[in-house]
Parts: structure tokens; C-alpha cells; sequence
């Protein structure tokens, strides 16, 4: 199947935003997980002074973590769906908060500006066009030594990763998906996997970005192999 991308992913959110928050409840794990990568970041205390940016919020799973850990900490929450956004921005939340909407290769036109103390980006690279573009533009807003967190479905590369993500999304995902209407986004999510970076290939795609101290963390239970936290600092100017 040929991949969605740019405004047909984007259309294909807008519509899925309705249903969305149902079907990531149905993920064992899901919000716990993104509350554990956020940890991984290792920002001091509960976040006093820094500013984080959710880049790829979608209806604010990522946000409820980032706040969850870091509740002292400013959020600024970008995604490219409209829907989604909405959903998220709807949701109650205390100061500090506030949603843009933008593709990630344009935070600058939107007014999205650095220097961020850390990015974080649940579920976002393998669903961009040009994946490198958008870490160059995450180097850009980072400041000197700031942190990056990507929690993203990377497969470990062995044969038995693949096979427990296909039988998980044709088994479980994507009939759940088909009777809510989004069985075209369900399906992309499924391809978009198996076609993005493994873990190690993801891992040295952020060190020729300029990023340091790359580390790749696995995430327990049946994601084990399929999900991966990746952390790494902004590497210096000259790089």
C-alpha cells in the first residue's frame, strides 16, 4: 500500500480524532509508557523554569505525560491535524499549557521559537516525509545540551518483532479501526513500521543529526521490540 502523507495523513487524523482516544485506551500500557519516556529525559525536579515542546501532541496523550511528570514545566503543543488539536486542546488543563497548530517542518512560520530545555515526539518521525529536515529543525529550537525524547513504534529487527506487530494490527487494530471508519489510517500505521528505521538505524540517524549521548531504551510488555524510548542531547554548534 502506498503511504499517507502530508495533508492526506493530516486529513486522515482529522477524521480519526473522534475515535482516537478510545482505541490508544485499548493499548495495554499506552499512557504509562509515554509517562516512562518522559522520565528518561531526566529533567531536574518537576520541571521549575524549563520549557518543553510537544512536537506531534495528536490529542494530547503526550501533553497529559509530559505534564503528569514535569507539572511545573511550560508546554508548547504542536501537531498538523486540526482535529486532532482540537481534541486536545478541549481537554482541561492547568496554566502553563498552550496549543499551535503546525507540521513539524514549520514551527518558525507558526511562531514556535526556541530555545527549548527538550523535545519530546511520541509517534511522529516515521509518519514525516523527511524525517532528517525535522531533526534539523528540532536542533534548531533545542538549546546548547537540550534534550531530546522520541517515543516511537522502531522495530528491533529481529523477524519475530515483525510478525508480533503485524498479527497485533491485522488481529486487533486495524477490524477495531474498519467499523469506526479509519481503516485507511490503521492501515498506514501498520505499513509505516515496517518501512521506518529499525531501533539502531533510528539510533544513528539522530548522531549524523548532530545529537550526543544517543541511548535506546525498550519498553516492557508486547511492545518489547516494537517500541522504543531514544534520548539524546543537542550536539555542539560546530557539529
Amino acid at each position: 500500500m502506498t503511504l499517507l502523507r502530508d495533508e492526506d495523513l493530516s486529513a486522515a487524523f482529522d477524521h480519526a480524532s473522534r475515535s482516537y482516544d478510545a482505541l490508544v485506551a485499548a493499548n495495554p500500557g499506552y499512557h504509562s509508557h509515554l509517562r516512562r519516556s518522559v522520565r528518561r529525559l531526566g529533567l531536574p525536579g518537576r520541571g521549575e523554569g524549563l520549557r518543553v515542546l510537544d512536537l506531534g501532541c495528536g490529542t494530547g496523550a503526550s501533553t497529559a505525560a509530559i505534564r503528569s511528570v514535569l507539572p511545573a514545566a511550560a508546554v508548547t503543543a504542536v501537531d498538523a491535524s486540526a482535529g486532532m488539536l482540537g481534541r486536545a486542546a478541549a481537554k482541561p488543563w492547568a496554566d502553563g499549557v498552550r496549543f499551535v497548530h503546525a507540521p513539524a517542518e514549520h514551527l518558525a512560520e507558526a511562531g514556535v521559537d526556541g530555545p527549548f530545555d527538550a523535545v519530546f515526539a511520541a509517534y511522529l518521525f516515521r509518519n514525516v516525509s523527511d524525517p532528517d529536515a525535522v531533526l534539523r529543525t528540532v536542533r534548531t529550537v533545542l538549546r546548547p545540551g537540550g534534550r531530546l525524547g522520541v517515543h516511537e513504534y522502531s522495530l528491533g529487527g529481529r523477524p519475530a518483532d515483525r510478525a508480533v506487530w503485524t498479527a497485533v494490527c491485522r488481529g486487533v487494530v486495524q477490524p477495531a479501526a474498519t467499523l469506526l471508519g479509519d481503516g485507511p489510517l490503521y492501515r498506514h500505521l501498520w505499513r509505516s513500521v515496517l518501512d521506518f528505521d529499525t531501533a539502531g538505524r533510528f539510533a544513528d540517524r539522530l548522531r549524523a543529526a548532530g545529537f550526543d549521548r544517543v541511548r535506546t531504551l525498550p519498553l516492557p510488555g508486547w511492545q518489547t521490540g516494537i517500541t522504543h524510548t531514544f534520548v539524546a542531547e543537542r550536539g555542539g554548534d560546530g557539529r
